[in-house]
C-alpha cells in the first residue's frame, strides 16, 4: 500500500503574539491570518495535493467565501470556535457553523495548541476523529511519550496522531520543520513514513508572512518572509516521491475499512 501524507494547515487568527505579552488587535490577526492563507494558495492549487485546512469558526466567519471554494477540493475541520478562548459548547457551535458556510458535514476536530478535552465532549459534539494528539514530550506544553504514533481508538472515537520521527519521538511539527536543517528533517520523515505508513505534518497559514515585528522568539519567526514558502513547496516534492497527499478524514476512512 502506498503510504499516505496528511498534510494540514490550522486556519486561525494571528493570536500568537498574546502568549508573549505583545499586544495585537483582533483585526490584525485575522488580517495576517488570511495573507498566509493567500500565500499558501498556489500549493493548495496543485492537484496532487489534498490537505485538511483546521478552521476556526472565527476565522470562517470573516471569510467565507475563500473557505467554502476550498473546501471544493480540501477536507474543512474544525479548529474550534476561538483560538484564544475555549468553552464546551464551542465544539459543536464550531463544527455546525463551518458546516453551513461549506454545506458539508465536518468530521474532525484539532483543538488549538493541542489542548485535551474529554474524548466524551468531543464524540458528543459529532465528530468522528480528532487530531489533537501530539505522542512526544514538550516542555511546558504536554509529555506523551506513552500514547500511540499510530491512529487508534479511544471510547470510540477515532484519534489522528501528529507524526514524530521513529526514534526517540522528535516531533516533525512547524518548530521542527522552520529549525532544523532541510536535509535532517526530510530524512526523519521519510524514515517516519515508511515505518509507520502514514505521516501526519501540521502548519500555521500566518508562518508564511513576514511576522516578524510583533516580539516573537527568532525559532518562531525563521524564515517567515520568503524562504519557509520555498521550503515547503520543496519538502511537499520530496514528499511526493514517496507517497500519496491524501485528508485525514479519507485517511480515518481508509483505516476503518482496512
Amino acid at each position: 500500500m502506498i503510504p499516505k501524507i496528511l498534510l494540514s494547515f490550522d486556519v486561525e487568527e494571528f493570536d500568537m503574539p498574546l502568549e508573549y505579552q505583545f499586544n495585537i488587535s483582533a483585526e490584525e490577526q485575522m488580517k495576517l491570518g488570511k495573507l498566509g492563507l493567500d500565500k499558501l494558495m498556489p500549493l493548495l492549487a496543485d492537484p496532487a495535493i489534498q490537505a485538511t485546512l483546521f478552521t476556526t469558526a472565527n476565522f470562517a466567519n470573516h471569510y467565507p467565501d475563500s473557505i467554502k471554494a476550498l473546501s471544493e477540493k480540501h477536507e474543512i475541520a474544525s479548529h474550534s470556535f476561538y483560538h484564544s478562548s475555549y468553552s464546551t459548547e464551542h465544539l459543536k457551535l464550531s463544527r455546525e457553523r463551518l458546516s453551513a458556510i461549506i454545506h458539508k458535514e465536518v468530521v474532525g476536530l484539532r483543538m488549538p495548541r493541542m489542548k485535551q478535552v474529554p474524548v466524551g465532549d468531543i464524540i458528543e459534539a459529532g465528530y468522528a476523529y480528532d487530531a489533537s494528539i501530539h505522542p512526544t514530550w514538550l516542555p511546558g506544553r504536554y509529555n506523551n511519550m506513552h500514547l500511540p504514533k499510530k491512529l487508534y481508538k479511544q471510547e470510540g472515537l477515532t484519534r489522528i496522531p501528529a507524526s514524530v520521527s521513529s526514534f526517540c519521538r522528535i516531533p516533525l511539527f512547524w518548530l521542527s520543520f522552520k529549525n532544523f536543517p532541510y536535509s535532517l528533517y526530510l530524512a526523519l520523515a521519510i524514515h517516519s513514513l515508511k515505518t509507520e505508513g502514514f505521516l501526519s505534518l501540521y502548519f500555521h497559514p500566518w508562518e508564511f508572512v513576514d511576522i516578524s515585528a510583533y516580539g516573537l522568539p527568532k525559532y518562531t519567526t525563521k524564515g517567515c518572509q520568503s524562504s519557509l514558502f520555498e521550503k515547503l513547496n520543496r519538502l511537499i516534492a520530496d514528499l511526493k516521491k514517496h507517497g500519496e497527499f491524501i485528508s485525514y478524514n479519507k485517511y480515518a476512512e481508509m483505516q476503518a475499512n482496512h
